[in-house]
């Protein structure tokens, strides 16, 4: 039965209604405070960090884009190894796992394909239908014909390549094939078969699979490295015995349906006691002219047993090179030579020799750049200056090009057309005209600076020539901040990016999933930049805000997504319409986020989100200046579990510039190959500084020592810190510094430093067994900076090392080296360990066997990472029980 009311019952039904509904709602907030909500206050008690918890942290790696740009894959990998690749949905977080896959691609049928240990996986995205298929050896995907090809080989299927249609199912499945090249264009196929004792390679059109043609057979022999011409016009291919020697180079070309080949016991002038060989540094090229055929051929080992039965090293101090850098490296007699093949004419000509071994072509391979590593050695740089050739390859004239010019490989490139060389000299940029015979220095007009602080421990470096506009018409250049580009003959210039005003460089973004530079033998390859059409930029500020921007020649630089924290693995698919890119901070864990035009940026994938439950720290950027007024940044980690009314340890951990690392999240681990993890230092509630210092020339050590202590004094003013309770520590030219600061100040109540430098004289006279090169060129224009050798400088070499003032150290040193570092002698760690005890200082060194300048096992970076931890346990917090230190110091 309905009760009425009147509009008063009613009206007072409500005010009571509603004061008991606040109530009600205090009351459960009042309690779910103090249960359930971290946000309100942080009451839930939070976890204290543990070596037992780091397992659960992983790495987020963004991955592939679908082409409709719904879909990304992304991979996190652990130190346990269980590593596996997702595919997610953007809008409605559908995730689909594969547990240890790689080698992914979307394909424009909206499928998504991987490699897994089971085989490989196919997901259909729009049905949800997976299917596996073991024995995959290798797969390529044409996006041209939606086309998926893979080879198989199983009990059943021994090597059988599948060609297959992902909407249509099988469309031909071919036997007995050994490997096979899908075409740059995507639109043909080569793959070779065995079968009957017969090894047949094969050319097929992937529209009309259905009539493959033969390219040559052999009884007795395989075809191997299958190369391509860019525009998948031309192909060539090898003949190799069983056991792996190249007989033959072979050449088609696509249009005239003709095979040609080089056979070189056929050929009165190809060398004795020389082979074709090929190789991952030594591939074959053809021009885009069709023309030419680039390969490599090297003298037959000798097998024949050296004159030398004693063994003796023979060391001479003539010699362009030392012993062990001549075995390493110097022998330019056993190095693959490149030849020219120009199939036509049926010409053979090597363009390298024993006298200029090294090589840059011009893009469209019709000049080559020759030069000598060895021709003004002995000298005592990283690279020595070389004498440069220009070679026409059609004529094979050789002129000078560069005297006695200084070698640094990314400033010495040709042009994507091949009209010009571009090279860097008396501070300017230079272009030679190939056609005109002509260097002009372009860049002494424009007043800019193309050098910058951009290299760890290098004073100056060159900011870069990342490509050239269209048809050769501009070639492109960085300065500290911006882009610019200047016409080949120096007459115009324009800066494209506004950077220098606003304190941000910009660079051109990496396409996705770039691996490295690409290289043309012994030069690099350098891109052509459409001008007309947007660039995407990498931006980097000076206050530590990172992201990425658009440009285009109307409206300059415009930001895509520029803030306060770590940006990169910008990701996008061919529409760009949207763009993916991965966000951290120290403290927060990588995330995965999109951005869709004008959009704000949302975020798909939250990487390690059961840091919540944990104390974590935070980074503060910090300024300060040093004794001599310069102006510096440091990064502060603050302890996990902080608490404003306490001072706290802190370790200040040095090197050289370190401010980037602001906003870096750092996976908590043990297995770290220097022993230092921040996350894990800042759990066990220690503050962390990373001082950027300002090395001066002929001054390493003070310049260093006064930049830490200038930084840590500045921590101190803030009032945060116990100042009796700080230690330093450093590796490798850190261990330097670390060591030279504590023979200076009182400052430090405990030190490490590990595969340090002490002596800055007997490590200038030491020869790296890495490389077999004197470690010479470490002092006199990089890293030390003391412009000549201690014979000239004696006194600064004394005073810049830690050795020669070893007698003023009062904290604690722990040092540490690999046994086995043949890039910092370990024998500099054992002197300094030699005086500590001479001089009765307290100090303990861990020697690593069969470890080099890094640790690489496991088990020793675990056990150094552990030992950095309770020295300044120890020493800092007053940690007692720890027999290590307390028997060998006490």
């Amino acid at each position: 039965m309905l009760t009425k009311y009147n509009k008063r019952d009613i009206y007072y039904f409500n005010i009571y209604s509603n004061r008991f509904a606040i109530i009600l709602f205090l009351v459960l907030l009042f309690v779910l405070q103090l249960v359930t909500c971290p946000y309100w206050g942080q009451v839930v008690q939070k976890k204290q960090l543990t070596p037992s918890d780091y397992h659960l942290w992983g790495e987020v790696k963004l991955n592939k884009i679908s082409f409709d740009e719904k879909w990304a894959s992304y991979s996190m990998s652990y130190e346990d190894g269980r590593d596996t690749l997702f595919v997610r949905h953007i809008s409605t977080n559908k995730t689909y796992p594969f547990a240890k896959g790689d080698n992914s691609v979307f394909t424009g049928s909206n499928h998504f394909i991987c490699k897994s240990p089971e085989g490989m996986q196919i997901l259909n995205l729009k049905t949800a239908e997976q299917k596996s298929i073991s024995g995959v050896k290798l797969f390529s995907y044409c996006p041209q014909t939606d086309q998926l090809i893979y080879l198989i080989e199983s009990d059943t299927d021994k090597k059988k390549l599948i060609i297959a249609s992902l909407n249509g199912g099988k469309i031909k499945s071919i036997s007995n094939v050994n490997h096979f090249l899908l075409s740059p264009n995507g639109t043909r196929l080569i793959y070779s078969t065995l079968s009957n004792a017969k090894n047949i390679l094969w050319l097929m059109d992937l529209k009309k699979t259905n009539s493959p043609k033969s390219l040559a057979s052999d009884s007795t022999n395989q075809f191997s490295f299958l190369t391509w011409q860019k525009d998948a016009r031309s192909l060539a291919f090898c003949k190799q015995t069983v056991d792996r020697r190249i007989n033959s180079l072979f050449y088609y070309t696509i249009e005239n349906d003709k095979l040609y080949e080089f056979n070189p016991l056929t050929r009165s002038e190809f060398p004795d006691s020389t082979s074709i060989v090929s190789g991952a540094f030594n591939k074959i090229l053809i021009s885009d002219d069709l023309q030419k055929v680039f390969f490599s051929v090297q003298k037959k080992k000798n097998l024949s047993k050296s004159e030398n039965h004693s063994g003796v090293e023979v060391w001479n101090t003539a010699d362009k090179w030392t012993y062990i850098q001549e075995e390493k490296s110097g022998n330019f007699q056993n190095k693959p030579k490149i030849a020219l093949w120009r199939p036509e004419s049926d010409r053979f000509d090597i363009i390298t020799t024993n006298e200029l071994p090294n090589i840059i072509l011009t893009s469209d391979l019709e000049h080559a750049l020759l030069s000598n590593p060895k021709a003004y050695e002995p000298q005592f740089e990283y690279n020595g200056p070389r004498d440069f050739y220009i070679v026409d390859l059609k004529t094979f004239k050789k002129d000078m090009l560069l005297e006695k010019h200084p070698y640094t490989l990314i400033a010495l490139n040709a042009s994507p057309n091949g009209n010009y060389f571009a090279y860097f000299k008396e501070n300017n940029w230079w272009v030679y005209n190939i056609a005109q015979n002509k260097h002009t220095n372009i860049t002494g007009i424009s007043q800019g600076k193309f050098t910058e602080k951009k290299e760890s421990l290098v004073p100056e470096s060159i900011s870069g020539n990342p490509g050239w506009s269209l048809s050769d018409k501009e070639i492109l250049l960085y300065d500290q901040y911006d882009i610019w580009a200047f016409t080949p003959d120096g007459k115009t210039f324009k800066r494209l990016t506004h950077g220098r005003e606003t304190k941000i460089k910009y660079r051109i973004a990496d396409p996705p999933n770039k691996t490295g530079e690409k290289h043309s033998y012994d030069g690099f390859v350098i891109p052509s930049v459409d001008l007309s059409k947007t660039l995407l930029l990498r931006a980097e500020g000076e206050d530590g805000k990172t992201g990425y921007f658009k440009w285009d020649a109307v409206n300059g630089e415009k930001p895509i997504i520029y803030t306060d924290s770590y940006i990169d693995q910008l990701n996008y698919s061919s529409k760009k319409n949207s763009f993916f890119f991965r966000e951290q901070r120290f403290d927060m864990p990588p995330r995965l986020l999109v951005q869709k035009n004008t959009e704000q940026s949302t975020v798909f994938f939250n990487s390690n989100t059961h840091q919540q439950k944990y104390y974590w720290g935070k980074s503060e950027l910090i300024t300060y200046e040093n004794s001599k007024g310069k102006k510096l940044k440091g990064v502060l980690f603050y302890p996990a579990d902080y608490n404003p009314t306490k001072k706290y340890p802190m370790i200040v951990k040095v090197y050289e510039t370190q401010s980037k690392e602001l906003h870096v999240y750092d996976n908590p681990t043990h297995y770290n190959s220097n022993g230092f993890n921040i996350s894990i230092l800042t759990a066990e509630n220690y503050f962390i500084f990373l001082p950027d210092i300002l090395l001066e020339e002929k001054n390493p050590g003070f310049s260093a020592a006064d930049c830490a202590i200038a930084g840590t004094k500045k921590i101190i003013d803030l009032g945060i810190i116990d100042p009796s309770k700080i230690g330093i520590m450093g590796h490798s030219f850190g261990g330097f510094e670390s060591l030279f600061t504590i023979t200076q100040t009182q400052l430090f109540s405990a030190a490490i430093g590990s595969g340090a430098i002490t002596d800055l004289n007997s490590y200038y006279h030491t020869v790296n067994q890495n490389t077999g090169q004197p470690d010479i060129w470490r002092f006199e224009s990089e890293e030390w900076n003391m412009q000549g050798p201690p014979s000239e400088n004696q006194q600064e070499y004394l005073s810049n090392s830690p050795i020669t003032h070893i007698g003023n150290i009062k904290t604690p040193v722990l040092l540490w080296t690999g046994k086995e570092d043949w890039q910092v002698d370990s024998r500099q760690s054992t002197e300094f360990y030699t005086a500590l005890r001479r001089l009765r200082k307290k100090g303990i060194m861990l020697l690593y066997p069969n470890e080099g300048h890094l640790l690489i096992k496991p088990e020793n970076q675990k056990n150094t990472t552990q030992k950095i931890l309770e020295w300044f346990d120890y020493f800092l917090k007053g940690k007692k029980g720890i027999k290590w230190i307390e028997n060998t110091i006490e």
